[in-house]
Order: structure tokens, then sequence, then C-alpha cells
């Protein structure tokens, strides 16, 4: 069911790319030699988790990949006598070809991704399964494939099929935790797609525009989802960097094409699936024009030259749609858009290590109550309007209230979009890690909580509070068994089963739902 998640990936392909693609090291007059001058280099990246829970999807077609709001459109729910027990594993392999005929100035990358349920299907053809007796499935996907050029000092250029992301930094040269703490956190754009993106790194600032062309659709129509991007950074201090972004869609496609049968765009069913505003235009066509601007800063965002970090973000989406009147044979305006959306997140590391930190976590969004009836929706829009995922705010903290990144086939947060259906967002989330052995055994313990900013009808404004944790121990480098555990504790605002913002708020039950938990082992492996 279209694009998947594979956001635990980037974490550490990403940062091992760095290190492959860095200059050689320079000692005295002598150059120290990588391990090999290679002009083809591979990685892969290993991730096999056993999961328990009480969330399971109730529809027979589902019993592969689960994307999406738990109690959305995808049927998932929370049993009190049903626990979901199986195993997933995924590799995703990646190759890096940089040819010494253009000495450093182009290279192209490809990265692909398997994976399945344990025992799912064979003999067949599609993703995300391909594990049953015998195997012998075709399930290979494509990730990435685009070719980067460095015509100047500083200058890249990347054209194809790339890492759209909502930061200032390059995703290729940019550890990806960083990523997801800068910038706007992967929570408006966090996915792929095909363009061209093009990006200046000076010592002090950092610029880059780009184009992406999301859905072309009939060739010879007026009928596409174009993205356009500008993002600038600027070094104030030696701690503090601030930044200022545009991102404008020009959406004319009425949600043709799309994931799957779900389509795309404001009016398609995804909206139920990725838990945003579902706009309801029926079959009506309608052209989008939406302008997000925003704000950005970041204080020791590496968490490196004292204990404090410090991050946050202010963006606001402004823009308008227009239905086709078919008396008049012409469009008119249905509705303006603006909403907001706002983060702070400050980190305290008290120990020697990265893991010994205490973080703090707070979200806002803006919401609707009336939805469009006034001609105006004051919440807010992000890529998961038109992608499956298109935004992936997975840094938050939490396991199950929002998103997190230790997922292969399975995602089903409670709040898998910060617009929250249109209802907005109130959250904040707690943590504690520490480093029992320094770099080789880790504990964490965290707390969420997370208010709607509208109230749905027969609900309340109170939507749960989660305890999680975690503890890890580090084999060796890039090697890992963790165990991961959370609960949630379900407040009022899942006792409404209204259906007014595109699905029903919680599953259909004549109640609110049983209280979602999960425990899952993973055990991680990045090999080069």
């Amino acid at each position: 069911m279209g694009k998947k998640y594979k956001v635990t990936s980037y974490l550490l392909l990403i940062h091992l790319l760095i290190q492959a693609q860095a200059p050689s090291t320079k000692y005295f007059t002598k150059e120290i030699p990588e391990k090999a001058d290679k002009e083809l280099q591979f990685f892969a990246f290993f991730i096999n988790q056993g999961v328990s829970s009480n969330m399971y999807a109730r529809s027979e077609f589902l019993k592969g990949q689960v994307v999406g709001r738990l109690f959305g459109a995808n049927t998932t729910s929370t049993s009190d006598s049903l626990t979901s027990l199986y195993f997933e594993q995924r590799i995703i392999p990646f190759f890096v070809y940089q040819p010494k005929l253009f000495n450093g100035k182009a290279l192209l990358r490809a990265s692909f991704e398997i994976d399945w349920t344990w025992g799912d299907a064979a003999y067949g053809v599609g993703g995300n399964i391909g594990s049953g007796i015998s195997a012998d499935q075709v399930n290979l996907q494509t990730q990435n494939i685009e070719i980067e050029l460095n015509p100047a000092k500083g200058w890249f250029v990347n054209l194809g099929l790339q890492r759209l992301f909502d930061t200032p930094y390059n995703p290729y040269r940019t550890l990806f935790d960083k990523m997801t703490h800068t910038g706007y956190r992967l929570a408006f754009w966090g996915t792929d797609g095909v363009g061209v993106s093009v990006r200046k790194d000076w010592d002090y600032a950092r610029i880059k525009g780009g184009f992406y062309q999301l859905y072309e659709n009939s060739v010879e129509s007026d009928d596409d989802v174009v993205l356009w991007e500008l993002m600038a950074e600027k070094d104030i201090t030696r701690t503090w960097k601030w930044g200022a972004s545009a991102w404008y869609v020009r959406d004319r496609a009425s949600g043709k094409g799309g994931v799957s049968i779900l389509g795309q765009g404001l009016n398609s069913l995804l909206a139920s699936y990725n838990g945003t505003y579902f706009f309801r235009y029926g079959t009506v066509p309608y052209r989008a024009d939406i302008v997000w601007l925003g704000t950005f800063f970041s204080r020791n965002a590496d968490h490196w030259l004292d204990p404090w970090m410090v991050s946050g973000f202010i963006n606001v989406n402004v823009g308008k749609s227009d239905t086709l009147q078919s008396s008049l044979q012409r469009y008119v305006k249905a509705h303006d858009i603006m909403g907001v959306a706002a983060n702070i997140r400050t980190s305290y590391r008290y120990g020697q290590t990265s893991f010994d930190a205490a973080t703090l976590d707070i979200w806002y969004t803006s919401g609707d109550g009336n939805g469009i009836k006034d001609g105006k929706y004051t919440g807010v829009i992000t890529g998961n309007q038109w992608a499956s995922p298109g935004a992936i705010p997975i840094s938050s903290g939490a396991y199950i209230l929002m998103p997190h990144g230790n997922v292969v086939n399975r995602y089903t947060p409670l709040i898998a979009d910060i617009s929250n259906m249109g209802y907005g967002l109130s959250a904040a989330s707690l943590s504690y890690s520490r480093g029992l052995i320094p770099n080789r055994l880790n504990v964490r313990l965290g707390s969420s909580a997370a208010f709607a900013g509208v109230q749905p009808k027969g609900g309340g404004y109170f939507m749960g509070a989660e305890l999680n944790g975690s503890i890890s121990y580090n084999f060796g480098p890039f090697m890992s068994l963790e165990l991961h555990g959370a609960y949630v504790n379900l407040g009022d605002f899942y006792r409404s089963n209204e259906n007014t913002h595109g699905s029903t708020v919680n599953g259909g039950h004549s109640g609110k739902p049983v209280n979602p938990w999960t425990a899952f082992i993973v055990f991680k492996w990045l090999m080069f």
C-alpha cells in the first residue's frame, strides 16, 4: 500500500554515508587513503524485530503492511482479549557509484528495500511480503535513484528520486538524528520525491531550493501536483542558528493518482488513513494553491559544545482552494486556508555521552471546529495530504501517542499527522536517558500527553497519556539489541465516534476503546 516508513534505516545509513564520502584525512604532508579506493561502495542495514501488542487491523486484506492513524480507516483497533505477536524483518541495500573519471564531481546513489512479516507469502509479486515457506517472492522496492553533481566547492545538485526533507541540511551528508531535531523535524515533509534540488553550503550558512513533481497524471493535461521549496539557515553565533523557509504546492490533480485506490490530495480517502483533514468535495474537481512560510532556530544542535540544546520552529500555511461550479463552467473559491504549527525542544546532557540527557518536547498546531462550512480552514496541512508517508514526526519521544521510528510493516500511532485530523494539537513529552555502561548499555524512560485543540462531538479535549521505556545493548559498532515498551491511557477524546472530519475518531466503538500497548525486541546491524 504505497510507500513505507524507513525512518529507522535512515539514521544509520546516512551516518555511514557521511563517513564514506568524507575527504581523506591529512597528517603532516601525507594523505592517509581510505580503506579501499573503490568507485562502487555498498552498505546494507538489517533490522529484525519481534512485536507483541493489543493493536491489530480488523480487515482481512491488511495482514501485511498497515499504515496510518490508529482507529482510522485502516481498520486498526485495540483489544482486551486479542494479542498480536509477530516477527518482521527488513534489509535496505545502498549503493554509491563515484567514478574516478569525474574526480569526485559526480556520483550515483541507489537504495532499495526488501521487508516482510515472517511467514506471510511466497511465490508471488508484491512489496512488504515474501517470507512464506519456499519464499521466491518478487518484492524489491526502489527508495532512491539519484545523481549528485558537485560543480564547485559547496555546490550540490541532486537530480532524480531523492530525499524530500524539511531541513536545510544535505540529507546524504548529515546525521539523521540532527535532521529530526532541526528545521521542521520532518513534520511537514519527510519522504522521497522526484525532482531537482540545488544547495550551496558555506562555512557559516547554507541555502537550498528545489522543484519536485509529486504527481504527473496525464502528460497532456494540466492535472499535476508540483512542489517548490526554498530554505536558508545562517550561523548567528558559535552556538545559535536561525533559518527561514517557503514551500508552494500547486495542486491541479483533483485527487487523481496517489496511493493505491485511496488517491491523494485534499479530498482523497488518504486523509482517513493518514489522520489529516478530509476536505469533502466529493467528485467535484478542485484547484488548490498552498504556501508554507516559516522560521526555525537551534542552539547547539549537535549537542557537542555544552550541555544545553534547544530547537524550535513556527510555520504558517496559507492558501485557497477553488471548486468547479458546473452551472457556471468555471472554478470559484471554495474556502481559504490558514493554519499554524509551532514546536520547541530542549535537552540537557548531564553526562559524558549523548545518551546521558533529559529532554522536554512541546508541540502545538491550530485546529478548526467547523471545518470549511464558514469558508475557511484554520488547521494545518502537511505532506501527508499527498503521500503515505509524506511527513514523519517520529522524534517526539512517544511510541504510540505520536510516531516512533522502529517500524517495518506496521505504523499506527494515535496521532500520525500533526494536524490531528484538523482538530489541532497541544502535546508534550518528557524523557530521561542514561548510559549505564557508556556507549554500551543504555536505558531510557519517557512520558507524553496530548490534548486536541477542538473538542469532537461526544468527546473531550484530552487525548491520552503515555509511559514508555527502553533498554539497549551495543555489541559493537552499528550492531545493537534493544527492548522497548509503551502504554497509553486514552482520554475522553476517543469517546467520540463522529465522522465529520473524514473518519471515525475512535474506530466506530460505542465508547472509549481499550488502551493500546506494545512491547518489542529489536536487532539492528549496519553492514559495510
